[in-house]
């Protein structure tokens, strides 16, 4: 067996084996269908998506509809945990809101973007191999359950709670993290449509004030949802914190902006302007230019 392919079997293994530890701590103070916590039951469902998409996407070598799938994915759990929990309150039914409106606005925007460049580059080696591909999938059913843990505490609770100041915070954090977010894939979308700035970086709008203001937005808006989870967060369900960590670590650290700073200096790292613009220019967090 190739090296990569034991690599493949080992992240999918350990991304089910970590998904299962997740669903235990998020089971404890679940409410439960008979015998069954519901969060365990959202957590199952989070990979059982993704495999069965996996299998037509995989003999079509395709990658089109990843991204949508992970969009259906979270709309799909936070569903079902409505769906088999009882006594929802104000705070369960705008957690399930707050994730459905993110996950289709993201979802629809990640698959047109798909679909008008024709392919995502960041599959070209690995939807050739079942293996890898496979293991893709099953990250991304364990990304779901990361992200969306504080989301299906608070709608899976056995125990609720009044919605109070801190959940207003909460609320208010991750409203203006949807809005930078929408707001600044928008202006990149628009920018990209000119065919006068073909080839070109953005500089204008939030992109201004920082070269990845959408993933701030992402960021800040899971933190919110972490901040409006406070309140019913007991026992091992303190470990749900995971999701805004998760987000910040995946985002900084390892596929986000890591991947496109590198794509931005192997591209434009040449020219005087980008590099003056990564000099003035906040990395993260939105702050006005470096003189």
């Amino acid at each position: 067996m190739r090296r990569r392919d034991q690599v493949s079997i080992i992240g999918i293994v350990a991304s089910i084996a970590i998904g299962v530890l997740v669903a235990l701590a998020g089971s404890s103070g679940s409410v439960e269908v008979g015998s069954f916590p519901v969060f365990a039951i959202c957590a199952a469902l989070a990979y059982l998506i993704n495999w069965i998409v996996f299998v037509p996407s995989n003999a079509a070598q395709t990658e089109a509809y990843y991204d949508l799938t992970g969009s259906i994915t979270y709309v799909s759990v936070v569903a079902a945990a409505v769906v088999l929990s009882d006594d929802l309150d104000a705070r369960a039914w705008i957690a399930a809101i707050l994730v459905a409106v993110w996950a289709g606005r993201l979802g629809s925007f990640l698959f047109r973007r798909v679909k008008r460049d024709g392919r995502d580059g960041r599959f070209d080696a690995i939807k050739t191999n079942p293996l890898r591909f496979f293991m893709t999938w099953t990250l991304q059913g364990l990304w779901v359950l990361f992200t969306a843990a504080c989301a299906l505490a608070i709608i899976t609770a056995a125990d609720r709670e009044e919605l109070e100041w801190v959940g207003y915070v909460g609320i208010a954090l991750w409203a203006v993290g949807f809005v930078i977010e929408v707001v600044a894939d928008q202006q990149k979308s628009a920018f990209k449509r000119d065919p006068a700035n073909d080839g070109r970086f953005i500089t204008s709008g939030l992109w201004s004030w920082s070269r990845h203001p959408n993933y701030f937005g992402e960021i800040t808006l899971w933190i919110g949802m972490a901040v409006l989870a406070l309140p019913i967060l007991s026992g091992w369900r303190w470990v749900m914190l995971i999701s805004p960590v998760f987000v910040i670590v995946l985002l900084t650290r390892i596929s986000g902006i890591p991947l496109l700073e590198a794509r931005g200096a192997k591209r434009w790292g040449d020219d005087p302007d980008y590099r003056a613009y990564v000099e003035r220019t906040s990395v993260l967090v939105p702050l006005p230019p470096r003189s």
